[in-house]
């Protein structure tokens, strides 16, 4: 899987956003890794500096002091809608008669084609093929017949799909999440402003405070002075659709996600994988890095139940390789993997192991994984998995692989196991995820473990039954 987009929204009081956009872009790195940018505004004039790479690699010196303005939204892009190419990375920019807007989005819409098609019979002129670009034309046009807020409640009423949109309308910074609440925004404050981003972990990094996360179908406008920021309920809905998998997988696991710490989500998770499946082995150890935080909780639930199992790290990774899933051929990433992780002997010669990861997906990496950990002298290996099977692709902003790819579609677990050589294999349930996560299943979007769709998805038989969202008026 690759990671989704992050998105930043700052309004400072008496100092350009420039930097402070830059280190919030640096700490969702992790988010993102094809492109980053940066569009300000100085209350006469919006600049934007916008490139391919990583963030070190956008930004230099000059690029941050040519960003003028105390007013800004940035972005970090890994594509999951339209090209891999310059012109679909973001903020996105535009002018028109109105104004100037830059807009940085995390998400995808399951309608963008449709709205692509009635704007371009508008005379609107199309640039890119992301849907990012779908929204700012729709904005823009709103924004030529209405004032800001009831601009962006006619847009997210055209829209639908996953968003968590930062928006900079002339020098005034505002944050928009999506009725069902898919991806997610949080506002922090800052000594001298506001801050909107995808993860409070750029809020720390800032040296602010969390103050809550965005609520679903709501608008939060920064006060282009750093005084404030006011707050529109723009849709009120009965579900939401919260991605269970940013706990699991994609969020820093110091970021704080619709109120639960992310380390601590998963250190938990871990302790109920241990209670659903647990099985006593000389050695417990992670998949680096992302199965650290569940091994740990399983590993102590275990302790507490009287079981003889060391927690002990039994792989090395070399932080200086490509992701395996980016590389062209299946040989390359067989290869990949053994150059990205080594076995520390010391800890699987001889010995039992059990192998925490977060999730199966291609099978490619656990596979191979668990030839290394056999040629390292491993007389058993179990593999306990943090997240229930993946069975079905994300839509709604996480490039995961087809139905074809995905190991777990077409096979049961006892396949899988045999698959990828394992002694005995085990996912965590749904209820787990729901109990841990405190939610309801309706609650939460779990479409790649289910095939069950919060949003109507084109070719998609199994959509999930919600309540449709309800337009409430722009001055609520």
């Amino acid at each position: 899987m690759h990671e989704k987009c992050g998105v930043v929204g700052i309004s400072l009081s008496d100092r350009d956003a420039a930097r402070p956009l830059y280190y919030s872009l640096y700490a969702l790195q992790h988010r993102g890794q094809e492109s980053a940018g940066i569009v300000t505004h100085d209350g006469f004039q919006q600049y934007e500096h916008v490139e391919m790479g990583m963030v070190g690699d956008a930004f230099d010196g000059p690029a941050l002091e040519s960003l003028n303005g105390s007013n800004g939204v940035g972005h970090v892009r890994y594509p999951t809608e339209g090209g891999v190419n310059e012109c679909c990375a973001q903020p996105f920019s535009v002018s028109f008669k109105s104004g100037s807007l830059g807009l940085a989005h995390n998400g995808n819409l399951v309608n963008a084609d449709v709205v692509r098609d009635d704007l371009a019979e508008m005379g609107h002129a199309f640039t890119s093929t992301g849907d990012t670009e779908v929204i700012a034309h729709d904005l823009a046009r709103n924004l030529l017949e209405s004032d800001l807020v009831r601009a962006v409640k006619a847009t997210m009423e055209r829209i639908h799909g996953s968003y968590s949109l930062t928006i900079m309308h002339d020098e005034t910074v505002l944050g928009v999440r999506d009725p069902q609440g898919n991806r997610p925004l949080c506002l922090g404050e800052l000594e001298d402003g506001y801050v909107l981003t995808s993860e409070s972990a750029a809020i720390d990094t800032l040296g602010g405070e969390l103050i809550r996360d965005v609520e679903p179908g709501e608008l939060v406008v920064l006060r282009p002075d750093g005084s404030g920021y006011d707050s529109y309920q723009l849709v009120d809905n009965e579900s939401t659709a919260h991605c269970f998998f940013e706990h699991v997988y994609f969020a820093r696991p110091d970021s704080v996600i619709d109120g639960n710490l992310v380390y601590d989500v998963r250190r938990e998770l871990g302790r109920r994988l241990w209670e659903e499946a647990g099985v006593e082995t000389d050695v417990v150890m992670p998949v680096p890095d992302s199965g650290r935080a569940f091994a740990s909780g399983y590993a102590e639930a275990a302790d507490e139940d009287g079981a003889d199992t060391e927690f002990a790290e039994g792989l090395m990774k070399n932080r200086y390789v490509g992701r395996t899933f980016i590389m062209p051929t299946q040989d390359e990433r067989e290869r990949a993997v053994r150059l990205k992780l080594n076995p520390i002997r010391s800890t699987v010669e001889g010995r039992s192991v059990t192998v925490i990861d977060d999730s199966v997906v291609r099978g490619t990496t656990s596979t191979q994984l668990l030839e290394v950990l056999e040629e390292a002298g491993a007389e058993e290996i179990h593999v306990r998995i943090g997240s229930p099977p993946i069975v079905a692709p994300c839509y709604f902003g996480i490039d995961m692989a087809s139905r074809e790819e995905l190991i777990a579609a077409d096979r049961s677990v006892g396949e899988i196991e045999t698959e990828i050589g394992a002694d005995s294999l085990a996912y965590l349930s749904i209820d787990a995820i729901t109990a841990t996560l405190d939610s309801d299943r309706s609650d939460l979007c779990l479409g790649c473990v289910t095939g069950q769709y919060p949003y109507d998805v084109e070719d998609e038989e199994h959509d999930r039954e919600v309540t449709r969202p309800t337009i409430g008026a722009a001055d609520d």
